[in-house]
């Protein structure tokens, strides 16, 4: 009964949050307007810059944000325990992680979409811009490498979710021609997809695909990374319209699916069997080498709590499809609690769903030993048990929602870093179309992926710095959100408290992170060590930055409601339905 209890807690929450908290953010803080021309309607081109259905573009936001960073970190953090991984996910979903999404997004399009890197040249000062936009393409670079490797290790460890993961980009290309060209129904084309994307995960089940050993001269691990690189640099070039966005909407949909069955299952699993926690609500007894709660727990816990990166993408991608600034709102904050729900889940699946207290001991024997793997371990148990579907079809489900989840983030990832590699070359005087941009991208993210090899190993290799690159960055997009308010008078409590607490959890975190690579030895994290530093004095220098920005926007005359009102709509651009 416990974990029912945790759920709909959680879930109730979340409720609460959505419903009150953000309701005063738009109406109160923000103040969201509906005629104010969004940067979609300005600049209006068919393929970055696309006027789309809040539902839509819900979906993509969603799950480029998602990934599969909030099933990872929760399913790592819960080795000291659920209840610290709780309380994190929850209010720092409500209080941090929706105020900092929603609040990057309006920034963004009230500057003409602009990505928060190049916001900083506003608002802070273009130095601080020039350190801004390394934390961002660090990030991009960390998250596109790595999670190449992720899915790669997936498609190879679960083969029964090849078949829907890649036949998902059919499906959505489908549906993006369906909303767009042919105008049909939205919901029509929704079910249609969902039903054909779960006859996939079950096609997937009856007939895995396991890659033989050599494929064309490569290993498999080789040709799944090199595959799904080629996709990405696609999916960058392509019209938003055409399959990011579509694509991104079916898997939110269809995460929306898996995790009803998940919740559904943990419900029916406490009612009628009695299935409860089999780890501590707080872990005393943690493994030898773990670090302390304080402050890894926040930068363990990112994605499903606040994440940097969701302002990038918000300010990258987002803004320029927004059709009325109000929709913010529900893409921005409602995005934040879906990842929320998502971390909720893994956090359920890892502490209520793994068999025995024995089986959890050995899974977290050791720090960073839990992951995608308990979740679909623990998560299949509790729908096999919840609802009664056969163990591999549940994991073969759960397997593909991580796989997909995984691959959206990567191929906003690579869209997001030629955007910021255009932006790079501006400064500096050099004009790059989005080819050249792409391409750039894919060299330096497939020279780090193979820089240890051609297993790919090296597209880990910088991983272990993302959850503090993470959270600095997440604390630099509330400094600019804050500086917005503070020109305009309007309380800046909401993203002053979040801001203090999550750089300064960050700060010490990267801190601590530098001692543990100098004492590992310097010979072998000489790199991670450089990147440490780098990173610390970014921060520090931006805070400052900041922080004078700050003091000068209070000094400053206060800015008109309307100071940065763009003319109204006046002809309307046809928008998803």
């Amino acid at each position: 009964m416990g974990s029912v209890i945790l759920l709909l807690v959680g879930l109730a929450i979340f409720a609460a949050g959505y419903l009150i908290y953000s309701k005063y953010l738009g109406r109160s803080v923000l103040r969201l307007d509906a005629g104010f021309r969004t940067p979609a309607h300005e600049k209006n081109d068919g393929v970055d810059h696309v006027p789309t259905n809040k539902f839509v573009l819900w979906g993509h936001h969603f799950t480029s944000v998602a990934g599969a960073a909030p099933i990872v970190g929760p399913a790592v953090a819960v080795i000291w325990g659920w209840l610290p991984a709780f309380l994190w996910v929850t209010i720092g979903t409500v209080f941090f992680a929706g105020m900092h999404d929603l609040g990057a997004l309006w920034a963004s399009e009230r500057n003409k979409g602009r990505s928060i890197g190049a916001l900083a040249a506003r608002y802070i000062g273009r130095r601080g811009s020039y350190v801004f936009l390394l934390v961002i393409a660090l990030l991009l670079l960390m998250v596109i490498a790595a999670f190449a490797v992720v899915i790669t290790n997936l498609l190879i460890g679960s083969p029964s979710a090849v078949i829907p993961a890649w036949g998902a980009i059919p499906v959505a290309v489908l549906i993006g021609l369906a909303v767009y060209k042919l105008r049909w129904n939205l919901t029509v084309v929704t079910i249609v997809g969902v039903v054909v994307l779960y006859a996939l995960i079950a096609v997937g089940d009856a007939f895995p695909i396991v890659l033989p050993d050599p494929i064309l001269g490569m290993s498999p691990a080789t040709f799944w990374i090199i595959a799904l690189f080629v996709y990405a640099g696609i999916a960058s070039l392509l019209p938003v319209w055409l399959l990011l966005q579509p694509r991104d909407y079916i898997n939110g949909v269809q995460l929306f699916v898996g995790l009803a069955i998940l919740f559904v299952g943990t419900i029916s699993a406490g009612l009628f069997f009695g299935n409860d926690f089999v780890a501590p609500a707080f872990n005393t007894a943690v493994p030898e080498g773990t670090p302390d709660i304080w402050p890894l727990l926040f930068v363990t816990i990112a994605c499903g709590a606040i994440s940097g990166f969701h302002g990038a993408v918000a300010s990258g991608t987002t803004s320029k499809q927004l059709d009325k600034e109000p929709d913010a709102r529900f893409v921005g904050y409602f995005g934040a609690v879906g990842e929320g729900m998502l971390a909720l889940g893994s956090i359920i699946a890892t502490t209520a769903g793994i068999q025995s207290v024995a089986r959890w001991n050995e899974i977290y024997s050791a720090f960073n030993e839990g992951g995608v793997n308990a979740f679909v371990e623990g998560g299949g148990n509790i729908i096999e048990l919840g609802l009664g579907l056969p163990a591999s079809l549940s994991a073969t489900v759960l397997a593909t929602m991580a796989v997909l989840f995984a691959a959206t983030t990567m191929d906003t990832g690579v869209r997001l870093l030629r955007f910021v590699f255009q932006e790079a070359g501006e400064i500096v005087g050099v004009r790059m179309n989005t080819v050249v941009g792409t391409l750039l991208v894919l060299v330096v993210s497939v020279g780090l992926v193979f820089s240890q090899g051609v297993g790919g190993s090296g597209g880990l290799a910088i991983w272990p710095l993302f959850g503090t690159t993470n959270q600095l960055l997440a604390s630099l997009t509330l400094i600019i959100v804050s500086i917005m308010l503070i020109r305009k008078r309007r309380n800046v409590v909401v993203t002053l408290v979040p801001l203090a607490i999550v750089f300064v959890a960050a700060f010490w975190a990267a801190i601590v992170q530098l001692g543990a690579f100098w004492n590992d030895g310097v010979e072998t994290n000489w790199l991670l060590l450089v990147l440490d530093v780098i990173i610390i004095v970014a921060a520090v220098w931006v805070a400052v930055e900041g922080i004078m920005a700050m003091r000068r926007a209070a000094a400053e005359p206060p800015e008109a409601d309307d100071a940065d009102l763009t003319d109204h709509l006046t002809e309307p651009v046809p928008v998803a339905r």
